[in-house]
């Protein structure tokens, strides 16, 4: 039987494509002995990492963060009571005394002659794997069973979002072998932790990122994507208890970690981490916020951590004014983007644990994911606009912005047809530039704001509208971007991290640090787009690119 004819399989065939889907995998890994979660720098080094951070040693605040120590953190530490660095000079040859300093991920070769962007992409991703079965002693490096794609730049671990978008890329390039050993070193993270964290590092741990692992489990078989979550069952339901946790006896109008008690008692989900400290990888940036905002530090500590766990940090849709990151109130918001991936989760399980014959299992999440749709549709759906918001559970209203994030029921199949041609047009009408998609329509400074568009965001949108048969729209979204993409291309030989969709000469800014290079998901996005669209991806000029409403 072709399982993409059914329907309820069909919406979680890998969320792409049925044909484009990969053979089943080899057994995961179970959980090994569990340990206690491993302490980030800031705490095994206490006064030390706090001392270096604020006395702009480096750069980048994430330098220090994945240094490797000389010794044990013990004898670090004494060595620095003894010798009591004062002068920033002293304390540079004693960082360079007790640390080995890490190197970028490094820039991707440049050919003499340019290889077309086919070449290149293929050729990426032997240069970004990464294999780390161990790591040194007390670093912050987690090490991971498979080998792994990291995104490129200062990005040298594997990260929980980006890994998913990769993937696609991996598949088009036939880099099947890299696809099924990441989606193992999830199960594994999710079987060792708990939860897959930001990145594998121990300053990650306190926090996940937006969850896409079902449907990287969804891209390991090619004909039958619910024995993969079958297979996967275990760590689908772990991963989903970790997002849901607290959730029993919540009051209406409370909060615990990820769950929201709604007014009338439906449940939903926000962005949290677990530490209210400084992020160890933007240290200094996040205890410069706290003085200038005059706001409680760990509070604002944690908003901005949860900004970090959306993926979107940082964006005006955190920000209580739209603008100023000092107001950023990140927990007190209910995305749309969040709730969608964990209907898709749960409908994974539901595939899961019909194949595997659990009609109990099948029962309790058909009503989980009802309940959910529901619940989206009385809170995050705005008729009116014709698109879904976020809510500000605490003041119980939406939020008046649109963003790029509204296209996620789509992605996972939540809409019902009329909403997706109501975001569609919304879409077409706000979001639609002549690079691609806009993350928001909002200039704010911030990365996640225009003018810049993202990969990922570009799929979400391409994918999603292909789910609902609007083909024009998405034809013309994937030709928009694959024609910036390219042109950043042809003029500097690089894929990077972001892109300028307003202004298609350039590439995007903004954000906490330089603009990358690598780029993982960069590379699997548009590896993707040109698999789909062969005939537009060669194109030059934006008036080459079809209409949206052609």
């Amino acid at each position: 039987m072709n399982t993409c004819a059914i329907s309820l399989a069909g919406r979680l065939a890998g969320f792409g494509l049925c044909s484009l889907l990969l053979p089943v995998a080899a057994m995961p890994p179970r959980a090994i002995a569990a340990a206690p979660a491993p302490q980030p720098p800031q705490v095994l080094f206490k006064g030390l990492f706090g001392k270096v951070q604020s006395a702009r040693l480096f750069a980048d605040s994430k330098t220090f963060a994945d240094a490797v120590p000389r010794s044990p953190p013990a004898q670090i530490l004494a060595r620095y009571r003894e010798f009591k660095p004062v002068s920033r000079q002293a304390l540079q040859s004693f960082v360079a005394a007790n640390f080995i300093l890490p190197i970028d991920a490094g820039a991707p070769q440049l050919f003499t002659q340019r290889l077309s962007i086919t070449r290149h992409i293929d050729s990426l991703w032997n240069q970004l794997t990464r294999s780390t079965k161990t790591a040194p002693r007390y670093s912050s490096l987690l090490p991971l069973p498979e080998p792994y794609v990291v995104p490129g730049g200062r990005f040298r671990e594997m990260y929980y979002w980006d890994s998913y978008f990769t993937m696609l890329g991996l598949q088009e390039s036939g880099r099947h072998d890299l696809v099924l050993d990441m989606v193992r070193d999830f199960a594994y993270l999710i079987d060792t932790y708990g939860h897959v964290p930001n990145g594998t590092r121990t300053y990650y741990l306190s926090r996940s990122q937006p969850p896409f692992f079902f449907a990287m489990v969804g891209l390991s078989n090619a004909g039958d994507p619910a024995a993969a979550y079958a297979r996967y069952l275990p760590e689908l339901r772990r991963e989903y208890a970790f997002w849901m946790q607290g959730e029993s006896g919540l009051r209406r109008g409370t909060a615990h970690r990820r769950v929201v008690a709604m007014p009338d008692g439906a449940v939903l989900n926000r962005y949290w981490d677990d530490a209210d400290t400084p992020r160890d990888e933007s240290y200094r940036e996040d205890t410069d916020l706290a003085r200038r905002s005059g706001r409680i530090p760990q509070q604002l500590y944690r908003d901005v951590r949860a900004a970090a766990e959306s993926g979107w940090d940082f964006s005006s849709r955190w920000l209580a004014d739209g603008r100023s990151l000092a107001t950023i109130d990140t927990t007190e918001i209910v995305p749309i983007d969040l709730n969608s991936l964990l209907f898709g989760l749960e409908n994974a399980i539901i595939a899961g644990c019909a194949r595997a014959g659990d009609r109990a299992c099948v029962s309790k999440f058909t009503r989980r994911a009802a309940a959910r749709r529901d619940a989206v549709n009385r809170y995050l759906w705005d008729s009116a606009a014709g698109v879904y918001r976020d809510y500000r559970w605490v003041m119980r209203a939406q939020l008046p912005r649109v963003s790029a994030a509204t296209l996620y029921p789509l992605f996972v199949a939540l809409a019902s047809k009329p909403q997706a041609v109501a975001v569609a047009a919304a879409v077409s009408r706000d979001l639609l530039k002549a690079g691609g998609l806009v993350t928001t329509p909002l200039v704010s400074g911030q990365q996640w704001d225009a003018p810049n568009g993202w990969a990922p965001l570009q799929w979400i949108g391409v994918s999603g509208l292909r789910r609902y048969s609007i083909l024009p729209l998405a034809r013309t979204i994937a030709c928009r971007w694959m024609l910036n993409v390219n042109r950043v291309y042809r003029e500097s030989g690089k894929l990077v991290e972001k892109y300028d969709v307003l202004n298609i000469e350039r590439p995007g800014g903004g954000g906490e640090y330089p603009l990358q290079d690598g780029f993982g998901w960069t590379n699997g996005v548009m590896r993707k787009l040109m698999a789909l669209y062969p005939e537009d991806a060669a194109y030059t000029a934006a008036d080459q690119c079809p209409a949206p409403d052609s």
